[in-house]
């Protein structure tokens, strides 16, 4: 048998550290947990909704590798949103990772005599620091509706995510992005009596919004993110970008600057996106998800048939004129481009791809970003790829990606909050963590 075949998780992690120590060792801690998940004792959950810890609140997809009805107690009793990890024998700083919960994972959040410990395999590896609960989270709208399932707030509170519509457009094995979820999502809430509304109403959005405002006393939150599936006719009798672009005018005339507008839609045409400007919005995220022209085709087949790759493309550098190249930020799904039975087969091929997309991109000065993938298994890539991409692969792309961002000259993108190990709250990727360090300011 080979060492590979016989090695420990624990012996690949440390590894990959030693083989490139200039990568952060939170970060390649975090990328792991990120494609591998979490298992939580039951003693380490709580009764959260109505207590001391921010529940996970399923803000858009559901980010775990197995489906509600499979989570056991981590379904009943929702584990955290995040989590912040530190110390243990790799001396972490502070990190902040998204849960993303697997009862097979090696990796395992215990609670001994009241103290709660992240252990691989067995051995402790980090001591865990809870989300507390907002304020804003223990008070209703009106109607009874949850500010939680309104507007939850993600990255330990930077940014209020509004996934104003719950269900994409781009609809059956035909159209739907083939490592998306949304849809199950949606359906998987309904199924279990959540509440999970499909589309929110604007006065349900700036009622949250106004708790949210009245009750974060230190202004923890900077941002917010508008998002949700894709509209390919109309809803509510508008196409996308006066649809999406309804709630931007809405909160910035309530709010005007409280909090920095980001937008998460398809790359439109750019008279629909000068009306994204136009409504408030300051950062523009039109997701190319994998940059290989064979993949996207094969990956995102509903974007190749509405927009096509090259015309995607074209509307981001369009884009790029009317908000400025720095506040338009693509987000590519980190992972796909090695998932069975379309990805490449070697680290080597995705890693070269993958920043080749980069350096496209970033020589004009766009700075795009990356979700660390989950391999959810009602999609068709987390069926075939429980395991996800290798760590050696979101390792070498983190060094890639900082490099590139070097060699452009760029700064970390705007609306993440602050870049480097120990900083960042970025929490469902650790390119923020493996960026240098910025300067804190205090407030």
């Amino acid at each position: 048998m080979s060492k590979a075949a016989t090695a420990t998780r624990t012996d690949l992690v440390e590894d990959l550290m030693a083989r490139f120590p200039h990568i952060p060792r939170e970060a390649a801690l975090k990328e792991d947990l990120l494609r591998t998940g979490f298992a939580f004792d039951e003693s380490a959950l709580t009764d959260n909704l109505d207590g001391e810890i921010k529940p996970k609140s399923y803000f858009i997809f559901s980010f775990d590798q197995k489906p509600l009805a499979e989570l056991g107690e981590a379904a009943k009793r929702r584990p955290p949103e995040e989590v912040a990890l530190t110390g243990g024998p790799y001396g972490l700083r502070r990190t902040i990772v998204s849960v993303r919960v697997n009862p097979a994972s090696p990796y395992r959040v215990t609670d001994a005599d009241g103290k709660l410990t992240l252990s691989l395999e067995g051995r402790e590896i980090a001591e865990v620091g809870l989300p507390p609960m907002p304020e804003y989270y223990r008070h209703t709208l009106a109607n009874g509706k949850t500010v939680m399932e309104t507007a939850p707030t993600i990255q330990w509170g930077y940014l209020i995510y509004l996934t104003v519509l719950r269900l994409c457009q781009y609809f059956g094995a035909h159209e739907e992005c083939g490592f998306c979820d949304i849809n199950h999502n949606w359906r998987q809430h309904k199924r279990e009596g959540r509440p999970y509304t499909g589309v929110k109403p604007v006065e349900d959005v700036l009622e949250a919004l106004t708790i949210i405002d009245r009750y974060d006393d230190a202004k923890a939150s900077k941002a917010y993110t508008l998002t949700g599936g894709s509209v390919t006719s109309t809803v509510d009798g508008l196409a996308e970008a006066d649809f999406y672009g309804r709630y931007a005018q809405a909160i910035e005339e309530r709010f005007p600057k409280r909090w920095i507008g980001k937008v998460v839609a398809q790359a439109l045409p750019r008279e629909d996106v000068q009306r994204y400007k136009d409504y408030g919005i300051t950062i523009y995220h039109p997701n190319y998800e994998v940059w290989d022209k064979r993949l996207f085709s094969l990956i995102s087949p509903g974007k190749q048939r509405y927009v096509g790759r090259e015309e995607w493309h074209r509307r981001i550098f369009d884009a790029a004129e009317v908000f400025g190249a720095r506040y338009v930020i693509p987000n590519f799904v980190a992972g796909v481009e090695m998932a069975k039975p379309f990805g490449f087969e070697s680290v080597d091929e995705a890693i070269a791809s993958t920043t080749e997309g980069l350096d496209y991109f970033m020589s004009r000065g766009i700075t795009p970003r990356f979700t660390t993938w989950c391999p959810e298994p009602t999609t068709p890539l987390g069926r075939d790829n429980p395991d996800g991409a290798p760590l050696e692969y979101h390792i070498r792309l983190l060094e890639a990606y900082r490099d590139t961002v070097e060699k452009h000259g760029l700064k970390p993108p705007p609306g993440y909050g602050v870049a480097g190990a120990g900083n960042a709250v970025f929490s469902v990727s650790s390119f923020m963590d493996a960026l240098p360090a910025e300067e804190v300011v205090p407030a």
